[in-house]
C-alpha cells in the first residue's frame, strides 16, 4: 500500500504534519544507521533515504504555501 505524495496541497493540515514528522524521524533513523524495515501499511513504506529528503523538501515547500495564504 504505497501512499502517493504527488498531490500534497490534497492532505489536511494535520496529515501533512504527521508526514513531516514521520519524514524527520525515518531520516534520523537513516543517519544513525537504526533504520528498520517498514511494514508496508506504513506511509513511507519503500522510499529509501534520498525519497525521504526529496519528500521532506515537497512537504515543506507546501507548508510555506499554505502560510502564504
Amino acid at each position: 500500500m504505497k501512499t502517493d505524495y504527488k498531490n500534497l496541497s490534497e492532505l489536511t493540515d494535520k496529515k501533512l504534519r504527521t508526514l513531516r514528522n514521520n519524514i524527520n524521524n525515518r531520516i534520523e533513523s537513516f543517519t544513525k544507521g537504526g533504520e528498520k524495515n517498514l511494514p508496508p501499511s506504513h506511509m513511507l513504506h519503500g522510499l529509501d533515504e534520498a525519497q525521504c529528503k526529496d519528500l521532506q523538501k515537497q512537504v515543506l515547500a507546501e507548508f510555506k504555501k499554505r502560510a502564504g495564504k
